[in-house]
């Protein structure tokens, strides 16, 4: 009987496999739990103070962070880009159709960076600022902590078609999302998991207005008490909760308005809406502690995305310009 043996063809792919799974993990590898510990040791204890006084002057911001992180992240990975501002050179991604009169609280990160940079100057990244944050404010609306990996540089540079093309949109089927949130690396449960962050936060009329006037897989005294707000024209900015439960509370009534057709985005009652997802929602309805830590584990999972490290990128200064 003949041996089998490896084709040069088949050992090409396995090498090539090999040495991208090994530059995925390289920069995660360089990320850590301590590394401001001798450099800026009271870098953490500031960033939570100043989210702690931000989400108290408004509850809101306590989801505005952590969309920031999440914006950030699906764009070229952890690395800030979101926060700069355009330059004669270059249109960064605070125009994109995601973030345009929609992302929110870089002023907070500009006050956490001032207050850092007055402890240890040109220390602790605005990369990593944004991601501390994100969790300091899940927390202080009563979610789950989770350890965030530190040690991510900024970007000199970012983009507005990347942000325009990888940020998942609340108008995507269920498809549509899964694979948005594949092409990061993550599972249809994850994604279901992430999408809780909706549990707290608001959106704007223009997100789900054709929602409330044109779907039917809708709640009709949820659809109807909505357009009260939100008109068929004009009125793009009016807001409404994301949970109409407990809209400044994390924990998993989310789940059950879905259960309900009480998702305000059309991509969140796609998450329930007869797909391969339901079941996920129906656990984590039931479950608030499975939803919480697989949020908690799908979180230090995005916060691992392509994150610049070592002697990539610049610790930026000032958040909004490249040094």
């Amino acid at each position: 009987m003949a041996s089998k043996t490896c084709s040069p063809s088949n050992k090409l792919r396995f090498l090539l496999g090999m040495v991208l799974f090994l530059l995925m993990n390289m920069a995660t590898a360089q990320l850590s739990s301590t590394f401001y510990s001798t450099t800026c040791p009271r870098a953490l204890s500031t960033i939570k103070s100043a989210v702690n006084s931000a989400v108290s002057n408004e509850a809101r911001m306590g989801a505005s962070l952590p969309r920031l992180h999440f914006h950030d992240c699906f764009v070229n990975g952890c690395d800030g880009s979101i926060l700069l501002d355009d330059t004669a050179n270059m249109t960064g991604e605070k125009t994109a159709v995601p973030n345009s009169n929609s992302a929110r609280g870089f002023e907070v990160i500009d006050t956490i960076k001032s207050q850092v940079e007055s402890l240890c100057p040109g220390v602790v990244s605005c990369a990593d600022i944004v991601a501390v944050a994100a969790r300091d404010s899940v927390v202080a609306l009563g979610g789950p902590s989770w350890i965030v990996l530190l040690g991510r540089r900024d970007s000199t540079t970012a983009s507005l078609s990347a942000a325009n093309s990888n940020i998942p949109a609340p108008t995507l089927n269920l498809s549509g999302l899964i694979t948005a949130f594949s092409n990061k690396g993550f599972t249809a449960k994850e994604m279901v998991a992430l999408s809780g962050s909706h549990t707290i936060g608001q959106a704007r009329c223009t997100t789900f207005r054709t929602r409330i006037y044109n779907e039917t897989n809708i709640d009709s005294t949820f659809a109807t008490s909505l357009r009260a707000n939100c008109p068929s024209n004009g009125g793009d900015n009016s807001l409404s909760p994301l949970d109409t439960t407990s809209s400044t509370s994390f924990d998993n009534a989310y789940f059950k308005n879905l259960q309900g057709q009480k998702g305000l985005l059309h991509s969140d009652q796609q998450l329930f809406s007869g797909g391969s997802t339901d079941s996920q929602v129906n656990a984590y309805s039931s479950n608030l502690g499975s939803f919480t830590t697989d949020f908690a584990n799908a979180m230090v999972k995005m916060g691992n995305l392509s994150p610049l490290t070592g002697t990539s990128g610049q610790i930026r200064t000032n958040c909004r310009k490249a040094n």
